[in-house]
């Protein structure tokens, strides 16, 4: 299966999300993805991951819910993903509304992501603590977890609460959507063998694809699964290729290859570091699919 990020950074950050992503189903795509980047720090304390730096990219990003709801207003088949979301800027109560909504409208297509993000700045400016962001991820899933599958619906912790409250609206995905997370660390790892039900890895092309690194991880997921009773077969894998400058169409499409013969056959991919505008997007999308 192959999917692609929708054109939300960077140039591309305009009003042609709904073109691409009509576009993009036609032409065979099997899913459409946001990420979640809320500034980009003039003197970060903390670089993208590999770097000291923010990208330049970075400074100009659509709204995730935004980019969702559009893509499932011209859309009918694909899934619509987040990868990721970072679940600490959010109140749970509110980030469980926008969620429901993109459900019910897009008729059960939502895959929602969630991570803990890496950006001090960020979380400075988004209001949030920056530190214990594992145990923050982990109340918030506790939190959506009650919001979506129950009624009336509450929640005390550490962080947030809801009072006992009467929530009808719920997701078209029932019990609720299928809830992903990034993991790199020990600890994420085991999160999403406990508690996901898929994780989102990275490959980078053409620096990065090592379907063998990938099974390393898994295997950390899949041992926690077993020990929290769990069937890790009920955890899917969806990797996202981010493509660095310099590489083409054909690169990207071994890469896919290669993953997939690897054991990771449903992969998407991320266009903004190569493709100037939609119509390039476009262009690389319709090359790889084809």
């Amino acid at each position: 299966m192959l999917g692609f990020a929708l054109p939300q950074y960077g140039a591309s950050a305009r009003a042609d999300i709904a073109r691409f992503a009509s576009a993009a189903e036609e032409m065979g795509a099997d899913s459409l993805w946001v990420g979640d980047r809320l500034i980009a720090a003039v003197d970060p304390s903390v670089g993208y991951p590999g770097s000291d730096t923010i990208p330049e990219q970075f400074r100009a990003g659509f709204d995730p819910f935004i980019a969702l709801a559009l893509a499932a207003a011209v859309t009918e088949r694909v899934t619509l993903g987040a990868s990721v979301l970072v679940a600490p800027w959010y109140q749970p109560v509110m980030l469980a509304r926008q969620l429901t909504a993109i459900d019910v409208a897009s008729g059960g297509r939502l895959r929602p992501g969630l991570g803990i993000g890496w950006s001090p700045e960020e979380f400075t400016a988004a209001g949030a603590p920056f530190r214990r962001r594992g145990a923050q991820l982990d109340e918030m899933l506790d939190a959506l977890e009650s919001i979506w599958t129950t009624n009336p619906a509450a929640h005390d912790g550490e962080h947030w609460t809801l009072p006992p409250s009467w929530i009808d609206l719920k997701p078209a995905q029932r019990p609720r959507p299928p809830i992903y997370l990034s993991a790199l660390t020990p600890a994420a790892l085991e999160r999403v063998g406990q508690r996901a039900d898929g994780w989102l890895p990275v490959a980078v092309v053409p620096d990065f694809v090592m379907p063998d690194v990938l099974t390393m991880q898994r295997q950390t997921i899949d041992d926690a699964a077993r020990a929290a009773g769990r069937d890790p077969a009920d955890i899917h894998t969806a990797v996202r290729i981010n493509v660095s400058e310099g590489a083409t169409p054909d690169t990207v499409a071994e890469a896919v290859r290669v993953l997939a013969d690897g054991g990771y056959p449903d992969v998407f991919v991320d266009l903004m570091y190569v493709a100037e505008d939609t119509d390039d997007y476009l262009r690389w999308a319709e090359r790889l699919l084809a």
